[in-house]
């Protein structure tokens, strides 16, 4: 039997709210399936199962919350028999009462009436992540919301409906309370980020390396390149970066895993994570899996499917705690330099700006480039400057070959 508990969803999280199970006891499920629908204080984050078998019991009701490694299911693993359903016996009358108690007379029972149709188990419940955040912090009976979406999906506005139509209408009274304040989940994911940052930056031994990359050669390639596509299949500049900062990152395992339990622990695969905004304010930094081995086109066709899901609010746990390293861009809003703060437990972290034209000298030359600051920010307890430099200098050596990369 396989415990399934409250994963740990990044450095920030210590507690999560079940919002759906998407499973029942009885149900067979394969490593990789999303089992649940979890509420953090920073997004709402579908969560996957990491043990074949079958659920044997949910310990953990929907709508109830629990700390980071609290038991909330139970996985009957392959290979494992069913426990036998024992029924109970009646315990057995005492003596005395079945000596001088008269012999009851018997009558014929009477017909039981068919039983009801239970009603349909919530998990089937056709709804978004977001409409069920909403309808508990509004505390809407779902099974009284009829939808509106796709295939009769509930979305938030019909949530919003119902809680409106089944507000009380004022009575009147001297005197009116104040209804209670909505949950505000930007102000707890600033308290949440707030928290990880500060443990980064207490634990986190920092340093700052930065260079500028010509981006030339990249970007007359990338033009050429798109010029081939249809509109829809195009590559933004960003895929040449985390293509370059994987191949990288194989070149310098110091720069690639975790420091845990007071010492590192490289990674042989490298999960890119991507800084994303939030519509509602704040960052989140969901990994790309396997950066190295994937060609630009499946890359840039990841990217837009994560930046979909981050809007949509419908990451996978794994995308959340798996990143190896995370690469962030605040180019596209004009910023030239970026000095990051690593996530922990993780030890680097690159930072690339805006692309900017500059006076740049080459073979005794002096001309225009399309230059971009590069930053990284590393831990000095699991590389060094040295090794640093080189690193940046690798991402460099890559960007001016983007026909290989």
């Amino acid at each position: 039997m396989a415990d399934f508990l409250m994963p740990s969803l990044g450095a920030d999280m210590e507690v999560g709210t079940i919002l759906q199970w998407l499973v029942k006891p009885g149900d067979k499920v394969k490593r990789g399936d999303i089992v649940a629908v979890v509420d953090t204080e920073k997004a709402t984050i579908e969560i996957e199962v990491f043990q074949s078998g079958v659920i044997e019991n949910i310990v953990v009701p929907e709508g109830q919350q629990v700390p980071v490694g609290t038991l909330i299911a139970t996985i009957r693993t392959d290979g494992e028999v069913a426990p036998p359903k024992v029924e109970a016996k009646p315990p057995p009358r005492p003596f005395a009462e079945a000596a001088t108690k008269p012999p009851e007379r018997r009558t014929a029972p009477a017909p039981s009436p068919m039983p009801a149709q239970p009603p349909s188990a919530p998990h089937r419940m056709r709804i978004s992540p977001l409409a069920m955040r909403v309808a508990m912090d509004l505390k809407v009976d779902l099974s009284t919301v009829k939808g509106t979406g796709p295939e009769g999906a509930i979305t938030r506005a019909d949530v919003e409906r119902a809680a409106k139509a089944a507000a009380p209408k004022p009575e009147p009274a001297p005197e009116r309370r104040p209804a209670p304040a909505p949950i505000d989940h930007h102000t707890a994911m600033r308290r949440v980020i707030a928290a990880a940052m500060s443990r980064s930056k207490r634990e986190i031994p920092h340093y700052y390396l930065g260079t500028h990359i010509d981006m030339g050669r990249a970007m007359t390639w990338l033009q050429a390149e798109n010029l081939k596509r249809p509109v829809t299949e195009r590559l933004l500049y960003a895929v040449l970066l985390l293509k370059a900062v994987a191949r990288a990152a194989l070149q310098f395992p110091e720069m690639n895993g975790y420091w845990i339990d007071n010492g590192f622990k490289h990674s042989d695969a490298v999960h890119v994570g991507v800084a994303i905004s939030l519509r509602k304010g704040g960052l989140i930094a969901p990994a790309i899996h396997d950066v190295d081995k994937k060609p630009l086109d499946e890359l840039m066709a990841n990217l837009r499917d994560l930046v979909k899901r981050v809007r949509a609010e419908t990451l996978r746990s794994s995308e959340i705690a798996d990143a190896t390293i995370t690469m962030t861009s605040l180019g596209e809003q004009g910023v030239e330099t970026v000095f990051g703060v690593i996530y922990p437990p993780q030890v680097a972290l690159v930072g690339f700006g805006r692309i900017v034209e500059r006076p740049w000298a080459s073979n005794g030359m002096v001309g225009a480039r399309p230059v971009m600051f590069t930053t990284l920010a590393a831990d000095h307890r699991a590389s060094d400057g040295h090794r640093g430099g080189l690193f940046l200098a690798a991402i460099d050596r890559l960007l001016q070959e983007p026909e290989k990369l």
